[in-house]
C-alpha cells in the first residue's frame, strides 16, 4: 500500500508555530484555530499532530479536556558547543540539546523569586537597570553573596559583605556608599541567576 504524502509528520515547524501562538495569546487553541495556524484542511490530521506532540509530552490536557503546554512545552534549543566571547570559533555546529530555562535557572521553584533590578548600583557585577535577577529565597548568606536584602525596612541587591562584628551592603558602583544598616538586615534571599532581553 503505497504512503499517503500529504498525512503530516510533526516537524519542528508545527511546534514553533504553537509556541509563538502561546507565547502571543497565552492560551493553546482550538483544533479549528490550530487547522489554520499549521495550514492543514482536516481535523483528523490536527488530531494526529496533536496525539504526536501529547506523546512527546509537549502538550497536555486540564480535567475540562482543554489542551494545555506539557512538561515540555517551553524547551528551548541549546546548541552542543559554546559560543567564544573572544576569538570566534571556526562555526558553530547544527547539533543542539533541549533545556528549559527553569531547568537551566531554577533549583528549587517553591523558594525562587524573580526581581526586577532597579538602578545601576550593581553595575559592575554585571547586573544593569531592569534586569531579573533569580533569587533563591533564604534568611542566611554567606559574605561576598550577591543579596536581596530588607534594610531598614526598604529592599535592595547588594554584596553582603562584614566589618568588624557588623554585615554590610556593598554596592559595585563606586558612585554609591557602603550601606551600613541603622537598624536591622534581614536577608530576602541569594542571587542564583540572571536574565535579560537586550532588544
Amino acid at each position: 500500500m503505497a504512503l499517503n504524502p500529504l498525512k503530516p509528520t510533526v516537524d519542528p515547524a508545527y511546534l514553533e508555530k504553537l509556541q509563538d501562538y502561546y507565547a502571543e495569546h497565552k492560551v493553546i487553541p482550538s483544533y479549528s484555530v490550530l487547522a489554520t495556524l499549521w495550514g492543514v484542511s482536516a481535523k483528523s490530521w490536527v488530531s494526529q499532530i496533536v496525539k504526536r506532540l501529547e506523546e512527546a509530552r509537549i502538550l497536555d490536557w486540564t480535567p475540562d479536556k482543554q489542551l494545555k503546554p506539557g512538561p515540555r512545552f517551553f524547551e528551548r534549543r541549546l546548541t552542543d558547543q559554546p559560543v567564544q566571547a573572544g576569538l570566534p570559533n571556526p562555526a558553530i555546529s547544527d547539533g543542539y540539546d533541549l533545556i528549559t530555562l527553569d531547568d537551566y535557572l531554577v533549583r528549587l521553584p517553591s523558594k525562587t523569586s524573580l526581581v526586577r533590578v532597579k538602578g545601576d548600583s550593581m553595575i559592575d557585577a554585571g547586573i544593569k537597570d531592569g534586569d531579573l535577577i533569580v533569587v533563591e529565597q533564604q534568611p542566611n548568606a554567606n559574605v561576598g553573596d550577591i543579596v536581596v536584602a530588607i534594610v531598614d525596612n526598604e529592599f535592595t541587591v547588594k554584596y553582603l559583605d562584614r566589618e568588624k562584628s557588623q554585615f554590610v551592603l556593598k554596592p559595585a558602583n563606586k558612585a554609591y556608599p557602603v550601606i551600613r544598616p541603622r537598624g536591622g538586615l534581614e536577608i530576602f534571599g541569594v542571587m542564583a541567576g540572571l536574565a535579560r532581553r537586550t532588544r
